[in-house]
């Protein structure tokens, strides 16, 4: 029952009307789009399973719906330039920065890291089983003529490979270099399938190994460390963008509860994510 400020009591029909006008608010732009938040993120969080256990409890906890776009950090970042989406979870430390200092980026966040690893069959025709120079295993592998299959899509794991081919002053090109321009679960497979070589983060690996014929082959070089963070998209640049639902998961995935589940995501007791951002909460 509704009363006026004279205690009289409403009419069903200024009841209804007033029930109209509380729904019409509920469902403005301004406040529908809070309760969705549109995030940006690597192949390698979504292929590795991470996100299926990570979002839900911000998802219940907040009552924000994430929209997940998984695709290479580059494209990532460049939906980020463009306002497409609110924050992005990825892996390009150098290109994070420069996304963070050209304006279009803000409160960038450490979350976690694993390690890059090279793959391959286990006959490892290129011989380079038990390297920890990752430089020289691909040097020794296009030597050898084998098939080293690229992300070939500017994401982290492209970029890293790059820049290990410049570091290794060679320039990878025939038929031997295939560029799939896919994510790096189907890259994995392509791998697999072609009996070939690739540069691989560990986390997609640990999920998908059981399924594929490869060995990691090439592990340990510190050139190979892949951090992870997280950024929001700059609000004063769009202004349309769902800042305070990235600012609660940048919030969620650094804090004590969000860490711990990051660390006690695990196959066959590997982690395949470390957590950064609250130490303690590292296995």
């Amino acid at each position: 029952m509704i009363r006026n400020p004279k205690g009289r009591t409403l009419s069903a029909a200024l009841q209804h009307v007033c029930l109209v006008l509380f729904a019409a608010l509920l469902l403005h732009p301004a406040y529908a789009d809070e309760q969705v938040l549109r995030l940006a993120t690597t192949t390698s969080t979504d292929n590795s399973g991470l996100l299926a256990i990570l979002l839900p409890p911000f998802e219940k906890s907040t009552g924000i719906q994430v929209h997940v776009i998984a695709v290479g950090t580059g494209k990532a970042l460049r939906l980020a330039r463009e306002g497409d989406v609110d924050v992005v979870l990825v892996h390009a430390r150098k290109a994070e920065d420069k996304l963070v200092s050209d304006g279009y980026g803000v409160n960038r966040r450490d979350v976690m890291y694993n390690d890059f690893v090279i793959v391959g069959p286990d006959s490892d025709p290129a011989g380079i089983r038990g390297m920890n120079d990752a430089v020289a295993a691909l040097g020794k592998i296009q030597a050898s003529g084998s098939i080293f299959v690229s992300r070939g899509d500017d994401s982290g794991t492209n970029k890293k490979e790059l820049q290990l081919w410049q570091a290794a002053k060679l320039s990878p090109k025939g038929d031997w270099y295939r560029e799939a321009g896919q994510g790096m679960g189907k890259v994995l497979q392509m791998t697999g399938e072609l009996g070939a070589y690739t540069l691989t983060d560990r986390g997609t690996w640990l999920a998908m190994q059981s399924k594929l014929p490869l060995k990691v082959l090439v592990s340990g070089d510190p050139r190979l460390f892949n951090p992870y963070g997280v950024i929001a998209v700059n609000p004063a640049r769009y202004r349309d963008t769902n800042y305070r639902g990235a600012m609660r998961l940048i919030g969620w995935l650094t804090s004590v509860e969000g860490q711990k589940i990051i660390a006690d995501f695990k196959i066959d007791d590997q982690p395949l994510f470390i957590p950064t951002a609250v130490p303690t909460a590292a296995p």
